[in-house]
Formats: structure tokens, C-alpha cells, sequence
């Protein structure tokens, strides 16, 4: 074990899939010489060279496009969107080809899409967005969204492992705020299963990625023992552990970062009210960001951002109740 940080343990997962696996490739804009946006391949082209660490022309489509393409001939791309936010130049291959590939023919379409996402550096409304519920509403796409060096290592093992697109959600405000510890053998985290980061008794909050921390400082400043079910991926997602807790506690927060209308916060919601209806003390409460792009100021993003004031309020109106 190892103490790394997010972004570390991503870069180690990378390199360690390369050296095993020659059909892996990393393809995307800077992602050779400069090392990426934020550096998580820094290295990668020295080592590999520059046909298996590919600076791409400034095109996502170009960029899905050819991923999609050797995907299908058996290599295994990873490819980097710089923000998360540009992958919608490359929505049609994405979402008409290569999610649909495998359904139409049976082909597998291996490809790991990095997105760095997420807000709390003022990076305004075209580098700070949060879209992973515009694709887990889509057949054949995967979603992943660690939390945790030990997760991020693990998923992006297990992502490119993966015979289907898989969506990698890499939270921006974690990538070196956040360490852990983290082994230095190669394993795989499976897509699909929640994590538990805090057991507690009386209330559930069911969140993901950066959201997981701030539910953490908040559980801390009420007076009730309060249990975090990290989801860790959400397409698909751990029903089976968030109604397991549910039930056990009879309150639920649903907490994210992206806005709220369409958020998949929404369909969790629906899933326990549905299914657990009988076991609830209090409605479901969902806290998400407004219905509006991502603020550029510093002071409207925090208001944008839900803050750990704001799910302490959530937390104790659901305590009242």
C-alpha cells in the first residue's frame, strides 16, 4: 500500500494496464508530450511511445471517431476528453455508434472515454459541468464516478477491461485535494457495486464522487448517526445496496452536483419510493444544483455548488420530520 492521490492513482491504473495489455492506447488532445490537461499522463509517451500515447488534432469527433474505430478492431483506446464538457462534439459517435454497436452486432466496443468533470475552481459553464445523467440514460454506456484513489485505480482497471463503453467520470476537485491509500498490486474494483464510506442508523445519503466528501463534513455537524452509500458507478447502479440501507435507516438524502431536473438523482428517488415506500419515515429529499449552467464567479458557483451548510439543512429537516 501506498498513499496516493487521485490523480496519481489514476495515472498508476493507466500505466499499469499498458504494460500489461499492448492493446491498450491513450489517445486525446496534449495527452502526449504536455502530459494532459491535468497531468495524469505525464510520462506515458516517454515510456510507451508516441503510437501508444497519440496527440490528437482539436477534435473530439476525430478523437471518438478513431477510438470507436479501433475499438472495433480489437484494440482497447482509452481516450481523453481535456473537460467533460466537450464530449458533446463527439455525442453521435458516442451515442449512435458506439453504444450500439454491441447490441446491433454483437461487436465489443472497449472503450474508456476520461471525463474530467465537475465544479469548485471557477472554471465557468463550459469546464465545470456534471453530464453523467445525459449518458446513463443511454443503452450501452457504462458510468463511472470514484470517489477514492483506491476506487479511481481500481475502476479505471476495470473500465478498460470492459468489452463496453465505459464512461470515466474524473472529479477535477479531487484530483490532488484528495489521498489515500492505495495498493501497489494490480486489482480490479467491479462495476455496479456501492461502496459504504460511513456506516450510520438514522438517516441514509446516497451520493457520488466529489458529493461524497461533502456529505461527510455534514454528517459530522448533526446530531444523528448518518450512513454515506457511495455509488461509486451509476450506470449500473447498486440499487440492491441503497434499498438495503434505506431500509435500514427509513430517511434518505439523494445528493449530487449536477443540476437537478434530469439529474440521475431522479430516477434513485423514484427506485426507492417505489420499492421501499413502506419502509420510509420521511419523503425522499433530493439536493442537487439549480437548473442553470455552472457560474464563472466564485461566490454564485459556491451558491451553485451544494455546499456541506446546505445538506446539513437537508439533513436535520429529514431529522425533524
Amino acid at each position: 500500500m501506498s498513499e496516493k492521490t487521485y490523480l496519481q492513482a489514476i495515472s498508476d491504473g493507466l500505466r499499469e494496464e499498458m504494460r500489461r495489455d499492448h492493446r491498450v492506447f491513450i489517445l486525446g488532445e496534449d495527452v502526449g508530450v504536455y502530459g494532459g490537461a491535468f497531468k495524469v499522463t505525464l510520462g506515458l509517451q516517454e515510456e510507451f511511445g508516441p503510437w501508444r500515447v497519440l496527440d490528437m488534432p482539436l477534435s473530439e469527433t476525430a478523437i471518438m471517431g478513431g477510438a470507436t474505430g479501433a475499438a472495433m478492431m480489437g484494440l482497447r483506446p482509452v481516450a481523453e476528453m481535456q473537460f467533460a464538457d466537450f464530449v458533446s462534439c463527439a455525442w453521435d459517435h458516442l451515442i449512435t455508434v458506439a453504444a450500439k454497436q454491441r447490441w446491433r452486432v454483437g461487436t465489443p466496443v472497449p472503450i474508456v472515454l476520461r471525463l474530467p468533470s465537475g465544479g469548485g475552481f471557477s472554471g465557468g459553464p463550459f469546464h465545470s459541468q456534471n453530464p453523467e445523467s445525459s449518458f446513463a440514460h443511454i443503452p450501452g454506456l457504462k458510468c463511472v464516478c470514484p470517489a477514492t484513489p483506491e476506487d479511481a485505480k481500481g475502476l479505471i482497471t476495470a473500465a478498460i477491461e470492459d468489452p463496453n463503453p465505459v464512461l470515466f467520470f474524473e472529479h477535477k476537485h479531487l484530483y490532488r485535494r484528495i489521498k489515500g491509500e492505495v495498493p501497489d498490486e494490480r486489482y480490479v474494483t467491479p462495476i455496479g457495486k456501492a461502496r459504504i464510506h460511513a456506516e450510520g442508523d438514522d438517516l441514509t445519503v446516497v451520493t457520488w464522487g466529489a458529493m461524497v466528501y461533502t456529505a461527510g463534513e455534514a454528517a459530522k455537524a448533526v446530531d444523528a448517526s448518518v450512513e454515506i452509500v457511495d455509488l461509486r458507478t451509476i450506470m449500473p447502479w447498486d440499487k440492491e445496496a441503497v434499498l438495503d440501507s434505506v431500509r435500514k435507516t427509513s430517511k434518505v438524502l439523494v445528493l449530487h452536483e449536477d443540476t437537478r431536473t434530469g439529474g440521475f438523482g431522479g430516477e434513485i428517488a423514484a427506485t426507492i419510493a417505489e420499492e421501499a415506500f413502506e419502509d420510509l419515515d420521511a419523503p425522499v429529499k433530493r439536493l442537487a444544483a439549480p437548473d442553470c449552467p455552472v457560474p464563472f464567479s466564485p461566490v454564485l458557483e459556491k451558491a451553485y455548488i451544494p455546499q456541506v451548510d446546505d445538506v446539513v439543512r437537508a439533513l436535520k429537516e429529514l431529522i425533524e420530520y
